[in-house]
């Protein structure tokens, strides 16, 4: 058996996931509004951008609607998308920190009809500015009110840290979802998370929950892999997605080529599974609606 930490886990993740909701109703009209996702760890390596960009393509190929914000300074998913992170048509950090609009920051994707607001380097310098302005957690929140209802799904790559930029992330999102490796270090850190989305909860987004743990780098061959994996169904249950994305070369390339990987090879292991995961996701988004 594994150490205990699952059970510490368990109990905070817990306190606020009860309501694992499908996205917000519009009045009473039972229709599903935009549902803005984060996908945030604050463990580097563990397939944040990768999930951030293929999921949202993935939605855009089952003809979802799909705007991605970028809000790492890496700005590793806006050239994953084949834009320029350098030359962006309104920088994200004149969203944040500036008098930018959001509807200017918006860049369509080569060949797709899919959005994007592009990240880099400025957000790095932004993410200093914000901490000395007022109502600084809520400024991607604000900016958003303008533009989320124009999409089915906002997903948010978040920095691989527990920085201003993600809180701002945090506070705007109706839910995150948290790729992991199957790795004991990914716990603990995954730990450090929980207390971050407990404290948001808390103090500015009372609705946001965890919409699910996704197993990343997939490796069933690996008895730890498969040790790790069985714990976190066995505490965690429905909250781990049936979804786990595999150890794939496909993914891999797909970056530098400026492509997802359902662009690149649609056939390949890497975009099966992420077409599985957004319908997954979709599937749950519908069963929770007719519940509400």
């Amino acid at each position: 058996m594994l150490p205990c930490v699952f059970n510490e886990l368990a109990k905070s993740l817990c306190y606020y996931g009860q309501s694992l909701g499908a996205g917000r109703l519009s009045g009473n009209s039972g229709k599903l509004m935009s549902r803005v996702i984060a996908v945030a760890n604050q463990k580097g390596g563990v397939g944040k951008t990768t999930t951030s960009v293929n999921l949202a393509a993935s939605l855009h190929a089952v003809k979802r609607s799909v705007l991605l914000i970028d809000m790492d300074p890496q700005g590793n998913a806006t050239t994953g998308l084949g834009l320029d992170k350098h030359n962006p048509v309104t920088p994200l950090s004149d969203v944040l920190v500036g008098d930018g609009s959001i509807k200017n920051a918006i860049q369509q994707i080569p060949d797709t009809r899919m959005s994007a607001v592009s990240g880099g380097p400025d957000l790095t310098i932004a993410e200093v500015q914000l901490m000395g302005m007022d109502e600084r957690e809520y400024r991607l929140e604000t900016a958003l009110r303008s533009v989320r209802n124009d999409y089915d799904y906002v997903i948010i790559d978040c920095p691989p840290s527990l920085n201003m930029l993600t809180v701002n992330a945090l506070v705007a999102a109706d839910a995150v979802l948290i790729p992991m490796q199957c790795e004991y270090y990914a716990m603990e850190g995954l730990s450090a998370l929980i207390r971050t989305i407990d404290t948001i909860r808390a103090a500015a987004n009372p609705d946001l929950h965890i919409c699910g743990l996704l197993r990343t780098m997939y490796d069933p061959r690996s008895n730890l892999v498969r040790d790790v994996s069985r714990e976190l169904l066995e505490v965690f249950k429905d909250k781990v997605y049936n979804t786990a994305i595999p150890r794939n070369v496909r993914l891999a390339e797909a970056p530098s080529y400026g492509v997802p990987v359902l662009m690149y090879d649609q056939k390949s292991r890497g975009a099966l599974a992420y077409l599985a995961l957004a319908a997954e996701i979709l599937r749950k988004d519908s069963e929770k609606m007719v519940a509400a």
